[in-house]
């Protein structure tokens, strides 16, 4: 589970990890309101779970309350992408920040190595841009080292992290401070990645965390009751469906729903959906021994992404009974507006059982084929003619 800003820096807090003082806003005049409280300069930052915002033009400074409010009526609701393409992501909240004095940008990291199953401390001096740039620019000027699980992660053992990236001498003790709380809350929170950029030199030379990234262990959410309640409040609305209906189902970002029964076929789904050129709007695991009221339930999420211009029902049946799939396709049409072709290929058992009984049925804009690979050439194609 990925934490916004806003919730990160909260988090900080509770460890002591010095940050900027803010307010949380879901509207212009909340925003506003808090600017006034707060005072100018101050930020007004976007809060979506993604890097890049500033680029994308979704953290603004504002000098007075009228530029506050310009810049909480133009962030609020805009839509920003990730770095990659990700998105888009709709802004909800901003946080509104007092302003800085900044005199150094630097960066901090605790992510968790699985390869070597420690966490892993970087630190870099070059901070405020992409870190991936840095390293791959300068490796040198990333610092890294594992955390020694056996032994206290204190600001004495973080010290000498710090003094190798060259950060100055009379900063290095508040910034191994930093870095030694960051690991505190990785493990004290059960947090996969923590990461700020940057981590700032005041004017006054005090250490603070201008940013926060943290991404919890979902599995440990049961040990952290106010981060499950973040994560119930984030949580995608089919994926919410999904949960309710006992379905195993990620969404993604293209327009091609699939269904498939089995993590791994539906993962070889997937793929060759995306071989075919389109884009899987969603993983869906109808899982094994799946009945007609299973599909139905699978259906009514998958159709409820706007998104989604196109379905694929591949299913092999081993335990998953074909004629239960078609059963649960025909029940579904009649309870709900699908809107949108489906494409289906059944194989294995009571597959001929499953055919006669969508002949039967003789639903509209509905496709059968005998390979998967025609399947996904299929509805990559009508996914794009309904676009």
């Amino acid at each position: 589970m990925d934490l916004l800003e806003y919730q990160g820096k909260q988090l900080f807090a509770k460890h002591g990890i010095a940050v900027p003082s803010g307010e949380v806003a879901a509207t212009v005049e909340e925003a506003v309101a808090a600017a006034e409280r707060i005072g100018f300069p101050c930020a007004v930052k976007a809060q979506v779970p993604i890097g890049g915002r500033g680029k994308a033009g979704g953290i603004k400074i504002a000098a007075d309350a009228a530029e506050a409010r310009a810049h909480a009526e133009a962030i609020l609701g805009m839509d920003i992408y990730g770095p990659r393409g990700e998105g888009p992501f709709r802004v909800e909240r901003v946080w509104v920040e007092g302003g800085s004095d900044i005199a150094a940008e630097h960066y901090a990291s605790v992510i968790l190595d699985r390869g070597e199953k420690k966490l892993l401390a970087m630190v870099s001096a070059r901070g405020g841009m992409d870190i991936e740039a840095v390293a791959e620019e300068d490796p040198a000027a990333l610092v890294r080292r594992h955390i020694d699980p056996t032994r206290p992660f204190t600001a004495q053992v973080a010290r000498p992290i710090v003094e190798a990236a060259g950060l100055d001498e009379d900063v290095r003790d508040g910034a191994a401070e930093a870095l030694a709380k960051l690991a505190e809350v990785a493990v004290a929170e059960d947090a996969t990645l923590i990461e700020v950029n940057p981590l700032i030199v005041a004017a006054d030379r005090q250490v603070l965390a201008l940013d926060a990234k943290v991404t919890i262990d979902g599995n440990a959410l049961y040990r952290h009751e106010e981060l499950a309640e973040i994560a119930d409040a984030a949580e995608d609305p089919q994926e919410a469906m999904a949960k309710e209906k006992g379905l195993t189902y990620v969404k993604l970002d293209g327009n091609v729903g699939v269904l498939a029964n089995g993590a791994g076929l539906c993962m070889s789904t997937l793929d060759v959906v995306a071989q075919a050129g389109g884009a899987p709007a969603n993983f869906l695991d109808a899982g094994g021994g799946s009945k007609a009221e299973a599909i139905v339930d699978a259906l009514t999420v998958i159709a409820s992404d706007e998104k989604v211009t196109a379905i694929l029902f591949n299913i092999f049946g081993g335990i998953t009974r074909c004629d239960e799939i078609a059963k649960g396709i025909v029940a579904a049409s009649g309870q709900i507006d699908l809107r949108v072709p489906l494409v289906v290929r059944l194989d294995g058992t009571n597959s001929e059982e499953g055919l006669e009984i969508l002949a039967e049925a003789d639903l509209a804009d509905l496709h059968q084929e005998t390979t998967m690979l025609d399947a996904a050439r299929r509805v990559v194609e009508l996914a794009g003619n309904a676009s």
